[in-house]
């Protein structure tokens, strides 16, 4: 992921690629609201009486948070937090940040937040320990070259036809170079990751697709003088979609759903995500 500071980056960068690592996800289903669930901010179940807490890692990074700080409202996560707030009734004011590591939010336990916020993939093992709202994100593949190269400018899908692609076996991005893209010349497939970024670096592709969460930590981490020639969307099978955690058995979670499902019909959910992971963040849509 793009970082503005990788001195102390790596770590944190690893365990955020392990939320969008490959792995069969499903949203699972959500109950909507009844009739006699109340939504009204006076009569949420709160984690402090009066305040929504919301958690996130620390540090917060770009293009999900900006300048390591969720409270400012700025990045893709931190705008749909406050945007989700809001539908709930809460001013900025009355919305609290909990510094939660990546992994304790989704483990097994009580939390001391009411949703947490972190590029958490919804899967079925991690939804039978917490709960997840409806997915706010829906995880789009990406296409990584080194600047310079070929097909570094390319502009549309089409001119990619005959690029040499690296990609991971058994993800997504083999699904999508193969359904999408359409390469004239079969994919170099590789087993790990790391050997098809390493195939990036040595020359050995002309470029690499992976979701975007990855790409933005392969172009920030992993190979030098690298960049997002664009993002676009799969095809086919599950999607992969990030969901805000919650504690198993959250009273909340019918308000959360009902939340994300008016900012998504409402199309705000859509201008967020073209903000801040759009062009803007250097992840142009290539159709």
């Amino acid at each position: 992921m793009v970082r503005p500071s990788m001195l102390f980056a790596l770590g944190a960068l690893a365990a955020a690629v392990v939320a969008c690592a490959p792995a069969d996800n499903t949203t699972g289903a959500s109950a909507a609201p009844s009739a006699s669930t109340a939504c009204t901010k006076d009569q949420l179940k709160l984690t402090t009486a009066g305040k929504l807490t919301i958690g996130t890692d620390k540090p917060a990074y770009d293009p999900w948070f900006k300048d390591d700080d969720p409270a400012n409202g700025q990045g893709f996560e931190s705008a749909v937090a406050f945007a989700v707030a809001g539908e709930l009734g809460f001013d900025r004011d009355e919305v609290e940040w909990s510094t939660v590591k990546f992994d304790s939010a989704f483990a097994p336990g009580p939390k001391k937040f009411d949703f947490d916020v972190n590029q958490v993939s919804i899967t079925p093992d991690r939804a039978n320990v917490v709960d997840f709202s409806k997915g706010y994100y829906t995880v789009k593949q990406a296409i990584v070259a080194v600047e310079g190269g070929k097909y570094a400018g390319a502009k549309s899908l089409a001119e990619l036809k005959d690029a040499k692609i690296g990609v991971q076996v058994g993800t997504t991005s083999l699904d999508a170079v193969k359904d999408v893209i359409q390469p004239a010349d079969d994919p170099n497939v590789y087993n790990e990751q790391i050997d098809a970024v390493n195939a990036l670096k040595n020359k050995q592709v002309d470029a690499l697709v992976v979701d975007l969460p990855t790409a933005f930590y392969v172009t920030a981490a992993q190979v030098e003088k690298s960049k997002i020639v664009g993002q676009f969307s799969s095809t086919g099978g599950t999607p992969e979609e990030f969901g805000l955690v919650m504690q198993k058995g959250s009273a909340l979670k019918p308000c959360v759903d009902k939340a994300v499902e008016t900012l998504k019909s409402k199309g705000e959910l859509a201008k967020i995500e073209q903000q801040w992971l759009g062009s803007a963040a250097g992840a142009p849509e290539l159709k």
